[in-house]
Formats: structure tokens, C-alpha cells, sequence
């Protein structure tokens, strides 16, 4: 099952204002809870507390979708509503460089980042022959193609800190048979030349995706494609991208998946699954599921040595399609975000 996201981001009606305009896309696979107990670094800004950004090594865009919106609702007298909006806007989340060219944003981001010594979080989703055909269908036209995006996007990193998710749901869908086996070969190939290539950056980290465990059930599926596309080489694994599976049940995957192939460490998407999946049976559920909230802020706190940190890959708040009414993939869906928020439990 897969479901995935997101290319373009249209922010309403208002302009495009950021310096750094991050243009996302996103993912999604099959993939609950909720999360840990904050800390007091990770407190709720909207009980006036810390941001939980001060937990987290990584980069808060002062410019994102989010981030605008809250001003936009202080200025029309949302005050509650901007206030709630602020559990997104003070949080870090992934960045998703265009397919047409990674380079400006990212080194827009990384220089933003400097000045704040946090690390630029970063996906990169262009292998050919993406999703399947699905909402975020696309991806670099040829392996040349590819290979030529990923080395614009490494050095456009160049020496900033960097954490990169390889290319969500293209080893789960290898697993799940949805990618033709005559792009398996090529697929493996370019993905094993991308972890060395975006490793030979001295500060960057890899974590190749390996979906969620309501998607490739049996962790022992998605360990011989994780090897293959050279996990030995890379930092871990991403479980949990655009989906919804709780901290508990993504955990117990991960530590049997890490099992697998040698103690890989990995990360966690806990960007929406602050309510678990949708229940039910319900076609589409990792489409834009209604009820659904925030999970835990990002951190590196884990307490959890295998466990690398609870991140925001996926950009809460823009749509995975348009199920459930929903704008494109990608698109920035203020009243969702807002959803989300006001459900959050940290």
C-alpha cells in the first residue's frame, strides 16, 4: 500500500514570500502512538513554554507554509487558531527539493541553517518511476537523469551538517511487488551510488526508507532490499514516512528490521501519527485520514540506542492528494494543518 506525496506546494492565496522557498513532496506508504512523554525541551510553545526546536539539532524554517500562516492568522485576529498553528511553525521539518533542479533551495537552507549551527533536514524523492503511478508519480526520466539530480543535490549540501531520507517508498515498493521487476536491478543500483555519493559529503547522514509496518509486514521482507541498496554504507533506515503507525508498533518493527541487517540504526516519522492510523479498514487511509494529530516534536532524545531520533519528514499539514477533498499532493492545507495542531498532545 502506498500513497505518496508531494511535489508541489501552493501556500492559499497569499504570496510566495520565503527567501527559502522549500518546495516539498512527499510520501507515503502504509504506515502509529503516539508518542513519548515531552520533556521539558520539547514543551508546548502554545502553553508558553520552550519551543521544542531547543531539543532538537535540527533547522526551524522561519519562512515555511506554516510559519506564514500564523502571521496571516494574527493579522485577521485568528489569534487562537495562530497560536495553535505555532506547534507546526516552531518545529523543524524536511525539506523536499525539486526534481527540477535540488541546488538553490538546499543551499539556501544550509546557509539559513549556519547561522542557527542546527542541520538541514532533507528528503530526496526523484528515483525513476516513482510511486507507482500514484498521486506523486514521477521521478528522474532515465538513471542518468538520476544520477545526475543526486550529485547536484550532494553538493549542494556540501560541508553543512545534513540528515537526508533516501527516497521514500521506493524500497517498499520492490517488496510489495508494485515496481516492475525489470527496475529492480537499476533501482538497487541507483540507490546503493546515491548513499556513497551524498556520504562522501563529511557531515551528511543517510538513512535509506524502509515504509512502516501496516505496509511490508514482515520486517525480514524489506531487509534484503535495504542490503542491496547498500544500508552497510549508510547511517540506518526511515520507518513511518507520511504515515500514521504509533511510536510503539514502529519501534518494535524497527528493532526486529535493525536485527536484520546487522543493528542498523534507523529514524522514526512522528510527524502525524500523534493519534495512531485510521481504523476501520477504510480505503485510502494513509490519504489524508481525518482526526488525525501531531506525534512527537523532533528530537534525538530517544532513549533508544538503535533509535537515531523522532523526526518530521513529512511536512504536516500539506495534502497526500486529493482524497477526502484534498488539494494536489504537495499542497499546503491550512485547515488540515490546524486539525492536526489542536489534536496534538505535545
Amino acid at each position: 500500500m502506498s500513497g505518496r506525496r508531494t511535489i508541489r506546494r501552493v501556500f492559499g492565496a497569499l504570496p510566495a514570500l520565503a527567501s527559502v522557498a522549500l518546495a516539498a513532496a512527499l510520501t507515503a506508504g502504509c504506515s502509529a502512538p503516539g508518542g513519548a512523554t515531552p520533556t521539558a525541551a520539547e514543551a508546548d510553545p502554545v502553553r508558553g513554554e520552550p519551543a521544542p526546536s531547543a531539543a532538537s539539532p535540527y533547522w526551524v524554517d522561519p519562512d515555511s507554509d506554516a510559519a506564514r500562516q500564523v502571521r496571516a492568522w494574527d493579522r485577521q485576529g485568528r489569534e487562537e487558531d495562530a497560536k495553535a498553528l505555532r506547534r507546526i511553525a516552531d518545529r523543524p521539518v524536511a525539506l523536499w527539493p525539486a526534481w527540477d533542479g535540488p541546488a538553490p533551495e538546499i543551499r539556501a537552507a544550509a546557509k539559513a541553517a549556519s547561522g542557527t549551527k542546527k542541520n538541514v533536514l532533507l528528503v530526496a524523492y526523484n528515483i525513476p518511476h516513482r510511486d507507482c503511478g500514484l498521486y506523486s508519480a514521477g521521478g528522474a526520466k532515465d538513471a542518468d537523469a538520476y544520477r545526475t539530480w543526486i550529485g547536484e543535490f550532494a553538493d549542494a549540501i556540501g560541508d553543512a551538517p545534513a540528515t537526508v531520507i533516501l527516497e521514500p517508498d521506493a524500497l517498499p515498493h520492490i517488496a510489495d511487488g508494485c515496481t516492475p521487476p525489470e527496475h529492480h536491478a537499476e533501482r538497487y543500483q541507483l540507490l546503493s551510488e546515491a548513499v556513497d555519493t551524498l556520504k562522501a559529503k563529511p557531515r551528511t547522514k543517510v538513512y535509506l526508507d524502509a515504509g512502516n509496518p501496516d505496509w511490508i509486514v514482515e520486517p525480514y521482507k524489506i531487509a534484503e532490499p535495504l542490503r542491496l541498496a547498500g544500508i552497510d554504507r549508510a547511517d540506518g533506515f526511515s520507518l513511518n514516512v507520511s504515515n500514521f503507525q504509533s511510536n510503539a508498533s514502529v519501534k518494535e518493527y524497527g528493532a526486529l528490521l535493525s536485527d536484520s541487517v546487522g543493528g542498523a540504526h534507523y529514524v522514526i516519522d512522528t510527524s502525524r501519527n500523534g493519534g495512531g492510523p485510521l481504523t476501520g479498514g477504510r480505503a485510502e487511509a494513509w490519504c489524508n485520514p481525518p482526526g488525525r494529530a501531531l506525534g512527537t516534536p523532533p528530537t534525538t532524545d530517544t532513549r533508544d540506542d538503535r533509535l537515531d531520533a523522532y523526526l518530521w519528514i513529512k511536512r504536516p499539514g500539506e495534502s497526500d492528494g486529493t482524497c477526502r477533498g484534498g488539494p494536489e499532493a504537495g499542497t499546503w492545507w491550512p485547515e488540515y494543518a490546524l486539525g492536526l495542531a489542536r489534536r496534538a498532545k505535545s
